[in-house]
């Protein structure tokens, strides 16, 4: 055990603090080779690891100068990773207090009718402001990719670069730059100001980050819509009588037979209208309990004489016991709610556009990788504060007992005995203060004078947005109706006159003569038949709405040379359009 943890902990340590940064910067480079690449990362983690090397000379100079101290390796290695607990737990104890209130409170309100699709139109509105604003940068980038396009020529060194990031743009902007490019002027022709290879960079990573969020937006909005689709049918479906869930939309994708077996609409309207909210409610007061369970315990682990920790009691009494099973099981419930609170708020994290996590695969590289660093810093400090809480760490509980393999390699904290006796014990009692601030929503609040829009239920503004999400939402919904309509229409149609259409293509064969090639023929032969599709012109008719076919109005006596006579839609003196056919009538329809 001592050899895993030492290996787990030494490699994630290595992985947050040297390894991720490094790849941040890589991903987020605009470099057309891996070599410019690794030079642009190691140029931007130059301050970032300078100053870890700063700091850390600095402390060795110290130690040498000062006679007093005698630190060994193991003394030093110890205190680098106090350094890094002690950061660890300050951002641990930030994440923990508002996952604590927000997660229960997050099902609670969920068991609300109607709370969460006042909230879905709320991100709908939020949501269409980004969505345009990534459309209207991807605009202003394809811009000047295409002005750098036409400036640079095939037979221009810079040339490669620029159908990089052409391969990095949309289909449809690669498809209008390439009509647009004309490969036989050369470069040199005309003495033109080029964009040197500095500003390809930057303009590369322009591109990867536009294209990137104008895709997620767009993502995102479809997703939006199903959600706020399907909560508007719950609210529908709740007042009735027949207690089958009816949906609006059918889902584009095809439903496993055997989940639609037992998921059928009987079940589906019970559980979303009748058992959810119930038991939303239910497992909001059980991990309002276990919150309740973690706030106490944070704020008394540190006595030991009596036991105020609950974490500690269960502990203790499976140990009189030797009940190993029931000492697995707690230790497991315990660590997965203490995770559960603090790696969910990581993922509600947002700063900006800078760090998102976006669900459906829709998030960056670069905040895959900060998010892999948050998770590396926090798991080590968030064991030392699990076994705290279970008084299984003798340099916060003062107890001789065993050391764990875990706080082994962890070292004795009695070389700063500041941090073991202060920080250690009383910093986490601050959970309280944060757990009090969430539950009020101070967050929420000042972020909400700060001009940045939140939900909150007492707001104009918020009230504002969820009636301009619901419009939006109508909008959507109303264009969806009228394609699914038009798509069953032109459905019925086939299905209709489908037959009809084979008989007449056959008839029609029949009549043209391949062999003749005369115009005068072609058109004698046209107005014979003329007559006989005047019999069935009714049938004609209905067929033709389904299938283009070629003017079949034309006639030689009135056909002319001159251009103005012969345009589209041009009344002639029969009384008739010669270039309106039946097929073009419905087009737009």
């Amino acid at each position: 055990m001592p050899i895993f943890w030492r290996v787990v902990y030494w490699t994630s340590q290595f992985l947050t603090w040297i390894l991720l940064p490094f790849m941040q910067s890589y991903a987020r480079s605009g470099g057309f080779s891996i070599t410019g690449k690794i030079k642009t990362a190691l140029i931007e983690n130059a301050i970032y690891y300078g100053t870890y090397l700063l700091i850390f000379g600095a402390f060795l100079i110290y130690v040498a100068v000062n006679p007093h101290l005698h630190l060994e390796w193991n003394q030093l290695q110890t205190i680098g990773i106090a350094a890094a607990n002690t950061w660890g737990l300050f951002l641990l104890v930030l994440l923990l207090g508002y996952g604590l209130v927000e997660i229960p409170r997050s099902y609670w309100n969920g068991a609300k009718r109607g709370y969460l699709l006042m909230k879905t139109y709320f991100k709908a509105a939020k949501l269409m402001t980004e969505k345009a604003d990534a459309e209207e940068t991807l605009e202003d980038v394809m811009e000047e990719v295409r002005k750098v396009n036409e400036s640079i020529k095939y037979n221009h060194p810079l040339r490669k670069c620029v159908d990089t990031i052409l391969k990095k743009c949309p289909t449809e902007y690669q498809e209008k730059m390439g009509r647009n490019m004309d490969d036989y002027e050369d470069f040199d022709e005309k003495h033109n100001t080029y964009p040197s290879e500095k500003s390809l960079v930057k303009l590369h990573k322009q591109v990867i980050y536009s294209v990137q969020r104008h895709r997620r937006t767009q993502v995102q909005w479809q997703i939006l819509l199903e959600q706020a689709f399907y909560l508007e049918d719950v609210a529908k479906n709740e007042t009735s009588a027949t207690r089958q869930f009816v949906h609006t939309f059918q889902s584009p994708e095809p439903e496993n037979k055997f989940l639609q077996y037992f998921y059928n609409p009987t079940v589906e309207w019970y559980w979303e209208c009748l058992l959810r909210p119930w038991f939303y409610r239910i497992l909001a007061v059980v991990l309002s309990i276990f919150s309740v369970i973690v706030v106490w315990s944070e704020c008394t682990f540190f006595s030991t004489t009596p036991v105020l920790s609950l974490f500690a009691v269960f502990i203790q009494l499976a140990e009189k016991t030797y009940n190993y099973i029931y000492i697995e099981i707690a230790c497991f419930l315990s660590i997965f709610f203490l995770s559960i609170c603090v790696y969910s708020t990581v993922f509600r994290i947002r700063v900006f556009n800078y760090y998102y996590l976006a669900s459906h695969h829709q998030t960056d590289a670069y905040s895959l990788l900060f998010s892999g660093m948050l998770f590396c810093r926090l798991t080590p400090p968030l064991c030392l504060n699990f076994l705290g809480l279970t008084h299984m760490d003798s340099s916060i509980s003062h107890q001789n007992t065993q050391p764990t393999a875990y706080t082994s390699i962890m070292g004795s904290m009695k070389v700063l005995s500041f941090i073991a006796d202060g920080f250690y014990i009383y910093y986490p009692m601050l959970v309280v203060i944060l757990c009090i601030a969430t539950y009020f929503s101070l967050g929420t609040r000042c972020l909400n004078l700060l001009g940045f829009q939140q939900f909150m239920g007492d707001n104009d503004m918020t009230s504002d947005l969820v009636d301009e999400g619901k419009e939006l939402i109508r909008r959507e919904k109303r264009k969806r109706q009228r394609q699914e309509e038009g798509e069953n229409r032109r459905r019925e149609w086939k299905e209709r006159y489908g037959h009809n259409r084979e008989d007449s293509t056959r008839n029609r064969n029949v009549h043209v003569d391949p062999k003749e090639s005369n115009l005068s023929d072609i058109s004698t032969n046209r107005s014979a038949s003329k007559y006989t599709r005047a019999n069935n012109r009714t049938e004609r008719d209905r067929i033709e709405l389904l299938q283009d076919v070629e003017p079949l109005d034309f006639n030689a006596e009135t056909f002319t040379d001159d251009p103005l006579e012969s345009e589209p839609g041009r009344y002639q003196p029969g009384g008739r359009y010669l270039s309106m056919s039946h097929s073009r009538i419905f087009d737009d329809v």
